[in-house]
Formats: structure tokens, C-alpha cells, sequence
């Protein structure tokens, strides 16, 4: 009966991430010929402007990201995530990472830590499969109709979270716990104001989750530099193909096609069957060096088919995201999951806006006439080099057992 209600639960989670990142996936390849269009000179496939512009939007999304990330995972820990989980597929002005934020949270309350590397891969796998979909529908779907498209997906996944996804209960030794405590001795009654504004975590408490120990420390850091070539990768991939082979919606499709079908293979298959006998930190090892391997053939890339060929790496490099959730998530208790997954997408957000600052300039020089040596891909083999760092970072990084739980000792992470 517990293991219907798992999957029943599950399902319904699964159902409403996919619609969640189907819309905000399918806009993506039409950006580049859309920001280009509109502030670039008529026939050109390039200008500073629109990689400037493109920098500053996600600069801008990941500030707000940094703050509210810690704050939704904070109160759905009080409140619960199904609450929280309509915020950010109601208003757009909250961030998408909530979605995942709070899903790898209620995953975290209703999956025990063996199985966890396998139910976050499979959540990755959605992410991913949404990304493929996504993506097949703006390769099909005229531009002027996409965006029409993503709004009834966002729509539809709000109003099946709503009547289908039931709240995650926490264990008794969970609502014991201090963060409850506010509430518990006042006999029930409605929140205050004033209590709300105690349930926001401080910048100091969100420092001491992050130095609890030094495997957190180090997979911070990993996921830092991580996000940091993930996003520049979003952001000016596309702008250097433009520039470099003339490609175009179409072909920024293909390539997202061949990534995500290997996205989806890595983190329904390889994770689940693989991460339980290597560990976490084998496979994350494995997906920052891909990252780096991608990275440099991009950047050396000497016809149109080397982009689609270093595609098929997104197999190997869509390890590491599902991994770090997973190490971060083994090392608190349950009722720190949503701060711990919060701090988590708090610092994917803060890597979103270092990226900007620093590849813009250096993306925008590279592909110019005004670069000091011919080499268009130098902005790819820096975005790279984020990845090779997160690799030599993560070689230290040893999954041990959390001590105590609400008293009981607790089963750690598979060493490799």
C-alpha cells in the first residue's frame, strides 16, 4: 500500500514538473532569432546588443533567484510544498527553479536515502524528457505560435497540481523539530505576521547549512561552478553557432534534440542503475569532466557537424546536476530539505549572474572583428574551464552518513 501511494504520488509529481518545464523549455531556441531581430540591424546574425541584453535578463532573474530560492525551500518546510509549489506555476515573477526547488524537496520527504539517487535521477529525466519535447515543438511549431503553446502548458500544469498532487506529510520526529515549534505551542493558531517573517531563513543561517560539513561545503562549490557553464552555455552557445556556422533556429533545435535525448537516457537509466553501485560522487566526476570535453570540442569545432558530434556527450555531462541534488540532500534531515534544496538553487541562481558578467564581454569580444587573436571559440573553451574546475573541486568530495536524525543513525550515500 506504501509503495502504491509512492508511485501514485510520484506520478502526479512527475506529470506537473514536465508541463512546468515543457513551457518554459519550448520558448528557448526561439530566443536567440527573437532578440536578434529586435535589436539588431536588419539581415545581420550578430551584435553585441543582444548578447549584452541577454546577459542582463538572466543577470537580473538569478538576483531575485539568490533570495527567494532559500526562502520557498524555508517555508515549505512550515507550510508544505503542494502551498509553495503554486507560487512559482502561478507568477511568473517567482523563479522557475522553485518548481524543481520544491519537487526534489517533496521527493526528499517521500523517498528513503537508498533509493534518492535513483528518484532524483528520474526526476531529472522528466526535466530532461521536458526539455526534449520542448524542444521538438519549437523545431515544428512557427515562432509566432510557441509562446501561445508554453502559456496553456504552464496553465494546465498549475491546475493538474492543484486537483491531483496531495501535500507531503512529515514524520512525527519532524514536526518536533524548533522550525515548527512557533506554531505547535500556540495551540494552532493562524500565523502572525510577525511569525512569517520568523520562518524566512537569515543569510547567517543559510552560511551554517552551507558549512555544516565539508562534503556540503564542496558540492557548493561544485554546483557553483557547475551553474555557472551550464547557464553561459544557455546564454551564448547559440550566439557563437550564429555567428560562427550561421545556424538557426532549426539547427539550435537539432543539437537541443541530440542533448536532451542523452540527457534523458543518462538520468533514467544510467543514474538509477549505476549511482546505487558507484556513488554519487563517481558519477558526478564523470559528468564535470564530460562538461569540459564538450566544451573544448565546441571550441575547436572546424565544420557545422562537430557542434551535433559533441552533442552526444550530453549522455555523460547531465550527471552532475541530479548528483549534487543527491549529496546535498543525504546530508541534512528531512525537515531541512526544502532550505537545503533552496540554498541549492540559491546558488545555481547567484551562478546565473556571475555567468553574464563574465562571458558576456568575453563572448562578445571573441565573436567581433575587434578581438586581439582569431579564435571565435575562446568564450567556449572559458565556459569550460568552469567545468574542469567543478571536476578538480568534486575529487574531494566524500559522501559520509549523516550522524543523527531525530536521534536514529541513518544510512549513508554508496561509496564508489
Amino acid at each position: 500500500m506504501a509503495e502504491d501511494y509512492y508511485w501514485k504520488s510520484m506520478r502526479h509529481l512527475f506529470v506537473t514538473v514536465f508541463l512546468s518545464l515543457l513551457a518554459s523549455r519550448m520558448v528557448l531556441p526561439a530566443i536567440p532569432d527573437v532578440t536578434v531581430d529586435a535589436v539588431c540591424a536588419a539581415g545581420k546574425d550578430r551584435c553585441s546588443l543582444a548578447i549584452y541584453l541577454s546577459g542582463f535578463q538572466q543577470a537580473i532573474s538569478g538576483l531575485g533567484s539568490v533570495f527567494l530560492m532559500p526562502v520557498i525551500g524555508n517555508l515549505s518546510d512550515v507550510y508544505g510544498r503542494k502551498l509553495l509549489l503554486t507560487f512559482p506555476l502561478t507568477f511568473s515573477i517567482f523563479p522557475l527553479g522553485g518548481v524543481m526547488c520544491l519537487a526534489l524537496s517533496f521527493l526528499a520527504d517521500n523517498v528513503a536515502e537508498e533509493k534518492r539517487v535513483s528518484a532524483f535521477g528520474l526526476l531529472a529525466g522528466v526535466e530532461s524528457a521536458a526539455a526534449l519535447f520542448g524542444t521538438l515543438a519549437a523545431r515544428f511549431l512557427p515562432t509566432t505560435q510557441i509562446f501561445q503553446v508554453a502559456a496553456v502548458a504552464s496553465i494546465t500544469a498549475l491546475v493538474y497540481m492543484r486537483i491531483f498532487l496531495e501535500d507531503t506529510t512529515h514524520s512525527t520526529d519532524a514536526l518536533e523539530q524548533p522550525i515548527l515549534n512557533s506554531t505547535t505551542e500556540a495551540g494552532n493558531k493562524p500565523l502572525k505576521t510577525t511569525d512569517f517573517a520568523n520562518k524566512i531563513p537569515l543569510p547567517k543561517d543559510i552560511i551554517r547549512l552551507l558549512k555544516s560539513s565539508t562534503t556540503v561545503s564542496l558540492a557548493s562549490f561544485v554546483a557553483f561552478f557547475l551553474n555557472i557553464a551550464e547557464a553561459a552555455v544557455i546564454d551564448f552557445l547559440m550566439y557563437y553557432l550564429k555567428a560562427r556556422f550561421h545556424f538557426q533556429k532549426d539547427q539550435f533545435a537539432d543539437l537541443s534534440l541530440i542533448t536532451y535525448i542523452g540527457a534523458v537516457i543518462s538520468n533514467t537509466v544510467i543514474v538509477p542503475l549505476f549511482g546505487p553501485l558507484l556513488g554519487e560522487e563517481t558519477l558526478l566526476c564523470i559528468g564535470l569532466f564530460s562538461g569540459f570535453i564538450n566544451m573544448l570540442l565546441e571550441s575547436i569545432a572546424w565544420s557545422s557537424w562537430v557542434p551535433y558530434a559533441s552533442a552526444f556527450l550530453g549522455i555523460f555531462l547531465s550527471l552532475a546536476t541530479p548528483t549534487v541534488r543527491c549529496i546535498i540532500s543525504k546530508q541534512v534531515g528531512l525537515n531541512e530539505q526544502g532550505i537545503a534544496q533552496g540554498c541549492l538553487m540559491g546558488i545555481f541562481a547567484f551562478a546565473n549572474v556571475v555567468s553574464p558578467v563574465i562571458y558576456s564581454p568575453i563572448s562578445a569580444l571573441s565573436l567581433s572583428g575587434r578581438a586581439p587573436f582569431n579564435f571565435p571559440g575562446f568564450s567556449m573553451l572559458c565556459i569550460g574551464l568552469s567545468w574542469l574546475v567543478g571536476f578538480i573541486i568534486s575529487i574531494g568530495i566524500k559522501v559520509h552518513p549523516l550522524l543523527s536524525r531525530g536521534g536514529a543513525s541513518i544510512e549513508h550515500c554508496t561509496l564508489a
